[in-house]
């Protein structure tokens, strides 16, 4: 993630925060399941905003937490929503979900910390047009830095390579085509995948559901 490289094993409670970009692979072989929110933004604010002000303006500040009493509200925060529960119950377990993780002050998030101008250019030629087939040289080209130069950098600064911060570009693009009622061969293509399929592995693996299961949950 954005905020540097961590390993969750099970149980652990994993974040992302709006406009953060994340990778993973599986550690050793065994079978692996997620249960996932996801937050619109202002409703966590909304929530965070009758807690004392070190932790409003809401940002995780964790990328990985082995914390069993915020996994049990998480889990039961899941099952609430899931179920279609009152809406008092979700609201009681996220205000106590967003209290015991613990926050940082929100920062803006479109530079990394640390990261060189240079890289900045790099990441805007992808974040402008995440569909775009573009080449490392393209990204050299823009920061002004060598080919190893600007992979390496940029990898500093963001924790992923610039392959994997562009799918994950592409996947927040066709995520948001695909909630706003685009086909998913449409999405597909307005992304920048191979075609629908591609598409669907990404999605499964980055989101731990697949485009046609999200767009009826979205529907």
């Amino acid at each position: 993630s954005g905020r540097g490289q961590v390993e969750a094993g099970p149980g652990h409670v994993i974040t992302v925060n709006p406009g953060e970009v994340h990778d993973g692979a599986p550690l050793g072989d065994g079978l692996r399941a997620w249960q996932m929110l996801y937050l619109d933004p202002q409703v966590v604010a909304e929530a965070a905003a009758g807690l004392p002000a070190a932790l409003r303006g809401y940002e995780f500040e964790h990328p990985a937490q082995d914390r069993p009493e915020l996994a049990r509200d998480v889990l039961a925060l899941y099952a609430q929503a899931t179920a279609g529960a009152a809406p008092l119950a979700c609201d009681v377990l996220l205000l106590r979900i967003l209290a015991r993780a613990g926050a940082a002050p929100a920062r803006v998030r479109d530079r990394p910390r640390g990261a060189p101008d240079a890289i900045r250019h790099a990441r805007s030629l992808i974040d402008d047009d995440p569909a775009a087939a573009l080449s490392l040289a393209d990204l050299a080209a823009a920061s002004g830095l060598s080919r190893y130069q600007v992979l390496r950098a940029f990898s500093q600064a963001t924790g992923l390579t610039p392959h994997a911060y562009q799918m994950q570009r592409r996947l927040l693009l066709a995520r948001s085509l695909i909630r706003q009622g685009t086909a998913l061969a449409a999405a597909a293509a307005a992304g920048g995948f191979a075609d629908q399929s591609h598409m669907t592995r990404l999605f499964v693996r980055a989101y731990g559901v697949s485009p046609a299961r999200y767009a009826r949950a979205a529907g």
